[in-house]
């Protein structure tokens, strides 16, 4: 019986030789941007509207999860901006008690399935939800920029941060994933309003 290849560093860590994304200048419309009255599906079963959002919360958008058993597209590692998303996931899942503590929402937005999202969510114990926006209601409206491989069509890796519908910062693009958790709540503990 053959062994199938495993890939642990792709799917679990940052890979040593990531190749680092530079600023394209795609997000840059985004700052001051009113969110789009859009709701999208969320692994805790809920139609989740971002524009309804009150106070603070942090939507971070990335390409797609790796799943245990499944192929990910080939190359996907020197990709720019694609491989790291578990441990971006999983960065503000082991931060998620610092956001909740000050009364910040999480939010994950990719356009993966809502059942392939379910899957992750569980897998990987996430305490916050991630949205769906699998027929790209909210990227297009938004017009985040896209990144296509192998047939798919995924949401560039990038991280808004709204307060009551209004997107007030823009990490874009994010690198390396797995410190992006840390790096907005620097961004948000510098504010006065933060708490409050």
């Amino acid at each position: 019986m053959q062994k199938t290849q495993s890939l642990p560093d792709v799917l679990h860590s940052i890979p040593a030789d990531l190749p680092i994304p530079m600023d394209d200048g795609a997000c840059q419309h985004l700052e001051n941007m009113l969110l789009p009255d859009i709701s999208l599906s969320s692994t805790d079963d809920k139609r989740i509207n971002l524009s309804k959002l009150a106070g603070w919360n942090v939507i971070f958008c990335y390409p797609m999860t790796g799943r245990p058993g499944f192929s990910i597209p080939k190359g996907w590692a020197q990709i720019l901006g694609a491989a790291g998303c578990t441990p971006q996931v999983c960065s503000y899942r082991d931060s998620h008690a610092e956001f909740k503590r000050n009364r910040v929402g999480v939010y994950g937005l990719s356009s993966q399935t809502p059942e392939a999202q379910k899957e992750a969510a569980i897998r990987l114990e996430l305490p916050y939800p991630l949205l769906s926006d699998s027929i790209y209601s909210f990227s297009s409206a938004m017009e985040l920029p896209i990144l296509e491989v192998d047939g798919l069509r995924l949401i560039k890796r990038l991280t808004l941060i709204i307060k009551d519908g209004v997107v007030r910062k823009c990490f874009y693009p994010v690198f390396p994933p797995d410190t992006n958790a840390d790096e907005v709540i620097v961004w948000l503990s510098a504010l006065t309003l933060y708490a409050g």
